[in-house]
C-alpha cells in the first residue's frame, strides 16, 4: 500500500531539494532531504526511500553531463571512496551517526573559512593558486566520502574539499561528482540490501517519485551550465558551508538530546 497525502506533502520538496542538488546546484540541497522526509518516517527509512530515487537521479545527470569529466580526479579519489563504503557496512552497527556528521560539518566548516581567509589574502597581492592533484589527500578525502555517504548520506562535503581546491573547470568539476556519486550509490545498493533497508514496499513508493525526481535533476543541470565561473565557485563555497553547518547542527542537537 502506498502513502497517504501526508507523507507526500513533505516527499515532494525533498525530492525537489534532491533532485536540483543532483542537477549540480551543491550538496547543502541534498542534505535536506533525509531530515525532511524524516518528518513523516524513521530515519532509516528515508534513507533507503531515497536511495532508488538518488540512482533514478544519477541516470539523468550522468546523460545531461556525459561529455564533462575530470577522469583524473574520479580516479584519484574512487579507490578511497570505495575502501570507504566497505568500512562503513562493516561499522554500521557499531559508529554513532551523529557523531560522524558533526566531524565532518566541523570539518568543511572550517574548510571553507579558510578558503574565505585566502580570498581575502588575494584581494590584497596574493593570488589563489588551483591545487594539484595529491594522492594522500585523495585518498583520505575518497575514504571519507565514501564512509559519510554510506552512513549518514553526507559524502558531498569530504568531496568538495578535495575537489574545489583543484579549480575546475565548473562542467567538469559537476561531470566528475556526478560519476562519482552515481558510482557510489550504485555500489551502495549492494550492502543496503544486504542490511534489509530495501524491501519491496520502500520501492514501489520511490518509484512513485522518480518523475518528479528526474524533472529537478533537469532544472538543477540547466541552472548550472549557465553560471560563469566567477559565480560557480562562489556559489558551490557557499553551498559547501551550508551543507557543513547543516551537519554540525543535526550532529550537535542528536548528541546533547542524548542520540549518540
Amino acid at each position: 500500500m502506498l502513502p497517504d497525502i501526508d507523507f507526500y506533502l513533505v516527499a515532494v520538496p525533498a525530492v525537489l531539494l534532491v533532485g536540483l542538488s543532483k542537477g549540480g546546484m551543491g550538496e547543502a540541497l541534498s542534505l535536506m532531504g533525509v531530515p525532511i522526509l524524516s518528518m513523516v518516517v524513521s530515519p532509516v527509512q528515508a534513507a533507503a526511500l531515497l536511495l532508488p530515487i538518488l540512482i533514478a537521479m544519477d541516470i539523468v545527470s550522468l546523460w545531461i553531463w556525459r561529455k564533462h569529466v575530470d577522469r583524473q580526479t574520479l580516479v584519484m579519489l574512487l579507490p578511497g571512496a570505495l575502501a570507504g563504503i566497505a568500512i562503513g557496512w562493516a561499522t554500521s552497527a557499531y559508529v554513532p551517526r551523529d557523531a560522524l556528521r558533526l566531524i565532518i560539518g566541523l570539518i568543511t566548516v572550517v574548510f571553507v573559512l579558510r578558503y574565505v581567509y585566502t580570498l581575502w589574502r588575494s584581494r590584497n597581492g596574493a593570488p589563489i593558486q588551483p591545487k594539484p592533484q595529491r594522492a594522500g589527500p585523495a585518498a583520505l578525502w575518497g575514504s571519507f566520502a565514501g564512509y559519510g555517504s554510506f552512513v549518514a548520506h553526507a559524502g558531498g562535503p569530504p568531496f568538495q574539499i578535495y575537489a574545489l581546491p583543484l579549480k575546475l573547470p565548473p562542467r567538469e568539476y559537476t561531470g566528475t561528482i556526478v560519476r562519482f556519486f552515481a558510482i557510489l550509490n550504485a555500489v551502495k545498493l549492494v550492502p543496503y540490501f544486504a542490511l534489509g533497508q530495501l524491501d519491496l514496499s520502500n520501492l514501489k513508493t520511490s518509484a512513485t517519485l522518480f518523475p518528479l525526481a528526474m524533472v529537478a535533476t533537469a532544472c538543477g543541470a540547466w541552472i548550472v551550465r549557465r553560471m560563469k565561473p566567477q559565480v560557480f565557485y562562489p556559489f558551490m563555497y557557499t553551498m559547501a558551508f551550508l551543507a557543513g553547518s547543516k551537519l554540525v547542527w543535526d550532529g550537535l542537537r542528536s548528541i546533547l538530546s542524548g542520540g549518540v
